[in-house]
């Protein structure tokens, strides 16, 4: 299994980019968000993979990150979902604004998505909603406080929607350290 591709950017279009590796061009899809985000051809290029093997096919995804990649893993596993719409989701939202679709249960923003209808964004509310706090994040360092306030709410038993919105009243109220961030949340939660 590949897990990730370090070279040159021989060639890019939207959804698929060619990455030499010593001679070697592979051939990998690409969301739309990691394709905004990736250089000029000529240029060095980093990508995370996942290797996705068929009956008759083998297929190369890359990301731009780590998170895009859990993330992709993630929504994967759930019924219905394949490798080609899971990349569709990660087209139609950034990271961020997804995994705050998903813990809000924000179902009318995940049918916006092109081919995410009402049961398949209410499928992945249900199956994700908790389990998107895990992915660990390479936010910058305040987004990843409020991040570790979140996940450490979860851990206390807390809905993620429930814990986003607690934390970001926290943050509101003027709390930065991650303890505060938390006492305040838990504050927020015992209203």
């Amino acid at each position: 299994m590949i897990g990730h591709l370090k070279g040159t950017l021989e060639s890019k279009s939207p959804g698929g980019v060619v990455v030499d590796v010593h001679g070697v061009g592979y051939e990998l899809l690409v969301s739309l968000q990691s394709f905004a985000r990736l250089p000029e051809p000529g240029a060095a290029v980093d990508l995370w993979t996942v290797t996705w093997v068929r009956e008759d096919s083998i297929e190369l995804y890359g990301f731009v990150d780590r998170t895009e990649r859990e993330l992709f893993r993630l929504l994967v596993t759930v019924s219905g979902i394949g490798p080609k719409l899971a990349l569709a989701i990660l087209s139609g939202l950034p990271v961020p604004e997804l995994r705050r679709a998903l813990e809000a249960e924000d179902v009318a923003r995940l049918q916006a998505i092109p081919g995410v209808g009402r049961k398949t964004a209410g499928r992945l509310v249900v199956e994700l909603r908790d389990r998107v706090g895990r992915i660990p994040s390479e936010e910058n360092g305040r987004d990843a406080h409020l991040r570790e306030a979140v996940l450490a709410l979860v851990n206390l038993g807390y809905r993620a929607g429930d814990a986003q919105r607690a934390v970001e009243a926290a943050r509101r109220a003027g709390r930065e350290r991650i303890e505060d961030l938390i006492r305040e949340a838990l504050r927020q939660l015992g209203r």
